[in-house]
């Protein structure tokens, strides 16, 4: 990760006004955007193509050009440098690259994830009930992924002896082999791939393991979303408007409806496993997305409050140089009304 210093990013004003929001004209060419997903296809990305192939993009005046991903850190770099205007991935790498290049980093406009799939994994048979049984126990993790990174955070959240909590490191694909080999007893993983990659490795993740996410014991950050760069956001707030717009309507609309999501995610990517990826659509809602704060406040927005506690994590857990604002790291100017916000899921 490169790191430099730069001026502090404001939000955009006010004065866009309502016309901001207003229907594209579909005489106008279309405005291409450039958009990064966080990996390969899977079904938690419905959204984006059920905005595509319904013509919400094309409603609003935009040409959305939708590309895998290298992981939901490298959205940020892919967006830094100039190569997408726009992506789904991990607000908290916004944070760590923010904290010294506020001027290059993306934005959040949409968030997608209210709660983060950081967790702890391990075999029930291992014995391991609760965190404190996780002291002194071989554990596995990838470098540099928050889960990893923010360990230090975890332990001291948790009263954790954090001498006790060494790691070994080993790259994503091999957490979950070494774990039903029993070569480690514990794994620090993202949920939402380590459940999958169990299931794809004929384990039952719910039956044969024990889970502790980081979200359920102290460490309440917000997570994957999506993000724009500050250049769209100065030279064409209509398109970013249109863009979060577009989103948010096909994502409501997949809360109802995972048929109409899986449908679009075959539409572009047909080699996907259908019934595997309609269950991770399914999990995305259930772990990630709905919560007890998304229906208060509505689909796509945070609270500045628990974004700031969060951004404080992850100052520590990744020794930054200074805490970036909640303002320089989400900005809502761009979100719908709360009434087009309303989230209702449903399994279908």
């Amino acid at each position: 990760m490169i790191f430099s210093k730069g001026p502090s990013r404001r939000a955009v004003t006010a004065g866009l006004g309502a016309s901001l929001f207003a229907p594209a004209v579909r005489a106008q060419a279309l405005t291409t955007i450039k958009f990064t997903l966080g990996w390969k296809t899977q079904g938690s990305d419905a959204p984006y193509f059920v905005a595509r192939d319904k013509g919400y993009f094309r409603e609003a005046g935009l040409d959305v050009v939708i590309d895998q991903g290298e992981g939901s850190g490298a959205t940020v770099t892919r967006i830094m440098g100039g190569a997408y205007e726009a992506g789904f991935g991990d607000i908290n790498a916004i944070i760590q690259n923010a904290a010294t290049r506020p001027a290059d980093t993306p934005v959040m406009v949409y968030q997608m994830w209210n709660q983060p799939p950081f967790a702890f994994v391990a075999k029930k048979s291992s014995g391991i009930a609760t965190v404190k049984d996780l002291e002194g126990r071989k554990l596995g993790g990838a470098p540099g992924t928050p889960t990893t990174r923010l360990l230090p955070v975890f332990a001291k959240a948790n009263n954790l002896d954090l001498a006790r909590l060494a790691v070994t490191s080993m790259a994503p694909n091999l957490q979950e082999p070494m774990l039903i080999q029993g070569q480690i007893d514990a794994a620090l993983v993202f949920n939402i791939t380590s459940y999958f990659n169990l299931v794809l490795n004929r384990q039952d993740p719910d039956k044969d393991f024990v889970w502790f996410a980081f979200g359920d014991h102290g460490l309440d950050l917000y997570s994957n979303g999506m993000m724009v760069s500050q250049k769209l956001i100065r030279d064409n707030p209509r398109a970013v408007a249109g863009l979060v717009r577009a989103v948010n309507k096909a994502n409501v609309e997949v809360g109802l409806d995972q048929n109409v999501g899986m449908a679009a995610v075959k539409s572009f990517d047909g080699l996907v496993n259908i019934p595997v990826e309609k269950r991770r659509l399914q999990y995305a809602f259930d772990k990630l997305i709905m919560s007890p704060e998304l229906r208060e406040i509505g689909a796509g927005d945070v609270k500045d409050d628990r974004l700031t506690r969060a951004i404080g994590m992850v100052v520590t857990g990744y020794e930054l140089p200074r805490a970036p604002t909640a303002g320089e790291i989400f900005n809502r100017t761009f979100l719908p009304p709360r009434a087009e916000r309303e989230m209702t899921y449903k399994i279908t």
